[in-house]
């Protein structure tokens, strides 16, 4: 599955990026392919290892902050690895070729 996931702090002030990078990093410490964007981090793996990362990172958020704000989309797809990239790499290809 690929689980796209924002988790906000709130009650922290509008600088958030320090407590947000909390989330980050118990991402790429999970070892599972993973992507962040300006509104997103998508992490690609089983349902019980993304769950158990989102968890963590969401966790580590409320750490730093009074409240959390999470968002969740998932493209839950039974035996397909590797989805993260080769959807892009699908759309690339179809750029390409106009």
């Amino acid at each position: 599955m690929i689980v796209a996931f924002s988790v906000t702090p709130l009650g922290v002030g509008e600088d958030v990026g320090e407590v947000v990078a909390e989330a980050v990093r118990v991402v790429r410490e999970s070892g599972l392919p993973n992507r962040t964007d300006a509104m997103f981090t998508t992490v690609e793996g089983d349902w019980d290892e993304v769950m158990d990362v989102i968890r963590r990172a969401t966790e580590a958020v409320a750490a730093r902050a009074p409240r959390v704000g999470l968002v969740l989309k998932a493209d839950i797809r039974p035996g397909v690895t590797d989805a993260l990239t080769a959807k892009v790499d699908s759309i690339e290809r179809h750029l390409a070729t106009d």
